[in-house]
């Protein structure tokens, strides 16, 4: 049975609500039919207008971040939690529907993945990415009264994007201050109810050759297309040296595009490499732009011919807020401990036959502008599943068990933490 909501509606306004009466669930299908791909404007008001319903104050600060806190009657007496996820979604829109008859890869059929038989599910743009995880956070902060220590709902409204939110949030932006200064982050992504301590970063940036145009009949000019060959060279060889890193392996360097002349009988001045950059700790963003600048310099350099004369310049990409880079949290610290049990627990409560395990996250996230304080990235849903990809995709759905799972786990660590 599948029941659809219009892309264009706009969600009922949320009921007045009591003390112990949020619904992760419903909270969640008037998320997920809340269109927040292009401005997010109408996602927080939902947001918003849920906590305020709790009786809990919510900030909107000058970059768009909804901030919630409760302080314990003893602050200092325990750690600064602080619960964090996004209400951005990626183009295009894609309509709620819930499906209770669900099967195959969506109802967890394959092995592992959360039982067998129809499932009831949750599908659209954001059900997993991050809204799941969102309605799971949410119903953490809602429940739980800190003994000691403080508790801080800090949400963002452009991970998918330029993550400004989150950069101004940690300082990360010039003129802003660290906002937060949490001693443990919890971060929402759908990560199957597992427990994800570590993330690869991500970079983007250009390789520039500039050499000097002639006609293509003489032997005159520096060819810069002819220089790629020393830049593809090095960036092949970059990571030979590289040692794997405990829980994310290896990095890796992909050239993405190039571009490079103009005239078919020209000597071309100039060609341009885009890479991504996968990295892990302890490379920083700055780091990889010398080393490789420097790589494929020498390679260049090594070439026979007018390539060998070639000026090289490597350029991270321009972005207001620093890239993600890669964070690793131990996994033996002992908040991982708590989210892992509490996520078994949970998911074994609500009939789900996986979570708690504890590995890294598949996908950049904000998680690494909190590092390096202790960070676990957790929440329900998949980035993929054996059919191919679920967040950003057409087809991307969440399972209701795993929400409520989600949810509970959430609850049962801050009360742990906080209590």
């Amino acid at each position: 049975m599948t029941d659809a909501t219009d892309a264009t509606d706009e969600p009922d306004a949320p009921p007045a609500l009591g003390a112990t009466d949020f619904d992760p669930v419903g909270f969640l299908e008037r998320a997920v039919s809340t269109p927040s791909h292009e401005d997010v404007e109408a996602m927080r008001r939902l947001l918003v207008e849920t906590l305020e319903g709790f009786g809990v104050d919510a900030a909107v600060d000058e970059a768009g971040c909804v901030v919630a806190e409760k302080v314990s009657p003893a602050p200092e007496d325990g750690p600064h939690v602080v619960a964090n996820t996004h209400i951005d979604t990626v183009t295009p829109h894609v309509a709620f529907e819930r499906d209770r008859e669900a099967t195959g890869s969506e109802a967890g059929e394959t092995e592992g993945s959360g039982g067998t038989g129809p499932a009831d599910v949750i599908r659209g743009r954001g059900a997993c990415d991050a809204k799941g995880p969102l309605a799971a956070i949410l119903y953490g902060f809602l429940a739980t009264e800190p003994a000691r220590g403080r508790l801080t709902l800090a949400v963002t409204p452009d991970e998918e994007t330029l993550s400004r939110g989150a950069a101004a949030l940690t300082g990360k932006l010039p003129g802003t201050d660290d906002e937060l200064d949490g001693d443990l982050y919890l971060v929402g992504e759908p990560t199957g109810l597992d427990v994800c301590t570590a993330a690869k970063g991500r970079f983007q940036g250009t390789i520039e050759l500039s050499g000097e145009a002639a006609h293509a009949a003489e032997f005159a000019g520096a060819n810069a297309v002819a220089a790629a060959e020393g830049a593809l060279s090095a960036i092949r060889r970059f990571d030979a040296d590289a040692d794997d890193h405990p829980q994310l392996g290896p990095p890796k360097l992909t050239p993405t595009v190039v571009e490079g002349g103009g005239a078919t009988n020209q000597v071309p001045a100039d060609c341009a490499v885009t890479v991504d950059r996968r990295s892990v700790p302890p490379e920083t963003a700055e780091g990889f732009r010398s080393a490789l600048e420097e790589a494929v310099r020498t390679a260049v350099g090594a070439l026979d011919g007018s390539a060998a004369t070639v000026d090289v310049d490597v350029s991270l990409t321009d972005r207001d807020s620093p890239f993600f880079e890669a964070f690793s949290t131990d996994p033996d610290h002992g908040f991982v401990d708590t989210v892992a049990e509490a996520a078994r627990s949970a998911a074994a409560d609500a009939g789900v036959d996986r979570g708690g395990e504890v590995r890294p996250f598949g996908a950049a996230t904000e998680a690494s502008y909190f590092a390096p304080a202790p960070t676990v990235v957790f929440g329900p849903g998949d980035l993929a599943d054996d059919a191919g990809a679920v967040a950003h995709a057409e087809r991307e759905y969440v399972r209701v068990r795993e929400v409520e799972a989600a949810a509970a786990t959430v609850a049962g660590v801050l009360d742990r933490t906080l209590g």
